[in-house]
C-alpha cells in the first residue's frame, strides 16, 4: 500500500470546481472526482459547513483528507468530500459567512483562503490493502460507512450503474421497496440499500461480489435480483406491517423462494403471533413462520420472581436429575413448550440445573 502525504493549496484543489448535481462534482483541474455520479449527496449542515470556512480563515489545521488514485491517473475523494465541497461552494459564491460572500472579501482575505494548504494523502494499492487502510483511517469528518469505503475501492461502470439504481434519494430501489409499505430500513444515500442487497445476493460476501463484477458494464443482475426479492415478499406476505422493514428478506428469499405457501394461512398465523405477549421481537415472526426457529422471536423470559417461586416450590431440586442446586446454578424452563401453547407464567415455570436445561434445549 502506497500512501503519500501532499500539501496542496486550496486554489489548486478547487481549480476547475464544477458541481453538476447528479452528474457529480469535480475539481483539481478536472482530475479530482469529489463526488462521483450518484455518490452520497451533500449532508453537512450549514453550521458544519461554516465551521470549515472559519477554520480555514483562522489558519487552524483542518483534518487530513484522503484521495484514491485511479488507474487513469486521476483521483476520487475517499474522506474529505463534505469539507472539499464546502470550500468549493464558498469560493464559488454559493453561500455567505457572517453575511460576507467570498466575493465581498478583500484581495488579501481571498488570498489567505486560497493559499491555505490542505493536508491530503494520495492512496494506491491492491483492493485488499486499500480496504484495510481505509477502515483504519476512517475516523474524521462525516464518518464513512463500510459500503462507502468499498465504493472507493471497486470503482467502475458496474458501480456507477449500481449507485444509480440503489444510492440516491428517490432511486428506483427505494421506490420499489416503499410501494405498498417500506420493506427496507436505512438510507439510500448512505449506501445502505446497496449494501443490504449485495449482502443478500452473495451470502454476506460483499467484497467478493463487487470484485467479480467491478468491470461489468451494468448492474442488471443485482437489480433483477432485488426486484425478485421484493416481488416474492409482496406475494407471500400480503398484509403490510411496519415491522417488515427490519427483516432480512433476501436471506429468506434465497432459501424459500421455490416453496409454495398459502398467503391467507400465513397471515392468520402472523396476526395471532403479533398478539402474543410472549413474542418480544415482532419482526422475527416472518423468519420464524418459514424456519420454525424460535430464536427469531426472542420469547419473553421468566422474571426473577417467577424463577424464585419455582425454585422454592421445588426445594432447590432439579426436576430432571433430582439433585440440589443453588438458584444461580439453575435455569428456568417452560414445562409446556411455548410452541405447544405454553406461556411464560409462574405455573408453567420449572427450574432445571444448567446441564439438564441445555441438554433439553439441544445446546
Amino acid at each position: 500500500m502506497q500512501i503519500d502525504l501532499h500539501k496542496i493549496k486550496i486554489r489548486d484543489v478547487i481549480s476547475g470546481y464544477k458541481d453538476s448535481a447528479e452528474e457529480g462534482v469535480v475539481a483539481y483541474g478536472g482530475k479530482l472526482d469529489i463526488r462521483p455520479k450518484y455518490q452520497r449527496e451533500f449532508v453537512y449542515t450549514g453550521k458544519q459547513r461554516d465551521a470549515v470556512i472559519e477554520t480555514i480563515k483562522n489558519g487552524f489545521p483542518l483534518n487530513v483528507m484522503y484521495w484514491v488514485k485511479t488507474n487513469l491517473g486521476s483521483f476520487e475523494v475517499l474522506d474529505g468530500q463534505q469539507r472539499t465541497i464546502s470550500i468549493g461552494q464558498y469560493v464559488n459564491g454559493d453561500f455567505s459567512l457572517n453575511n460576507f460572500y467570498f466575493g465581498n472579501l478583500t484581495k488579501e482575505e481571498q488570498d489567505q483562503i486560497l493559499d491555505y494548504e490542505l493536508m491530503i494523502y494520495f492512496c494506491e494499492g491492491t483492493d485488499k490493502e486499500r480496504l484495510d487502510w481505509f477502515r483504519i483511517i476512517n475516523i474524521a469528518g462525516e464518518k464513512l460507512t463500510d459500503q462507502e469505503i468499498r465504493n472507493a475501492v471497486y470503482t467502475g461502470p458496474w458501480l456507477s450503474d449500481a449507485k444509480l439504481k440503489f444510492s440516491k434519494t428517490g432511486c428506483v430501489a427505494y421506490l420499489l421497496a416503499s410501494d405498498g409499505g417500506q420493506l427496507l430500513s436505512g438510507s439510500p444515500i448512505r449506501q445502505e440499500y446497496l449494501e443490504t442487497t449485495l449482502s443478500w445476493i452473495n451470502d454476506g460476501n460483499i467484497e467478493d461480489y463487487m470484485g467479480q463484477h467491478q468491470h461489468d458494464s451494468h448492474a442488471d443482475e443485482l437489480w433483477k435480483y432485488f426486484q425478485n426479492v421484493i416481488a416474492w415478499v409482496r406475494n407471500t406476505f400480503t398484509n403490510y406491517r411496519r415491522e417488515m422493514n427490519n427483516v432480512a428478506w433476501g436471506v429468506l428469499y434465497n432459501e424459500f423462494k421455490d416453496s409454495k405457501y398459502d398467503s391467507k394461512k400465513l397471515e392468520s398465523e402472523i396476526k395471532e403471533l403479533m398478539q402474543d405477549e410472549d413474542v418480544t421481537k415482532k419482526s422475527g415472526i416472518y423468519p420464524y413462520i418459514l424456519t420454525r426457529q424460535e430464536k427469531y422471536l426472542s420469547i419473553r423470559e421468566f422474571t426473577d420472581r417467577m424463577k424464585r417461586e419455582s425454585f422454592e416450590r421445588q426445594n432447590g431440586k432439579c426436576v430432571k436429575c433430582k439433585k440440589t442446586f443453588t438458584i444461580e446454578e439453575m435455569e428456568a424452563d417452560h414445562i409446556t413448550p411455548w410452541h405447544e401453547g405454553g406461556k411464560t407464567i409462574t405455573d408453567n415455570c420449572q427450574m432445571l440445573c444448567k446441564q439438564d436445561n441445555r441438554t433439553k434445549s439441544g445446546i
